[in-house]
């Protein structure tokens, strides 16, 4: 994965949306906003106004289940 640095911190070079998250683990984005109400599913990050995911936590989340 390419990532930036940014004082110390390594950022993601692509953030997935809630679409594109949903689409990968084959469940609809409501089911993504549910979890994230409930303290469920794959780490989310807020972007401004938007919901945003890292696709490797994606990945750790689903290896974890």
């Amino acid at each position: 994965m390419t990532t930036a640095a940014t004082q110390g911190h390594s950022i993601p070079a692509q953030l997935w949306s809630v679409r594109e998250t949903a689409g990968f683990l084959g469940v609809p984005a409501k089911t993504l906003y549910e979890w994230r109400y409930k303290g469920d599913g794959p780490p989310s990050h807020r972007v401004g106004r938007y919901l945003r995911y890292v696709p490797a936590e994606v990945h750790a989340w689903v290896r974890s289940q």
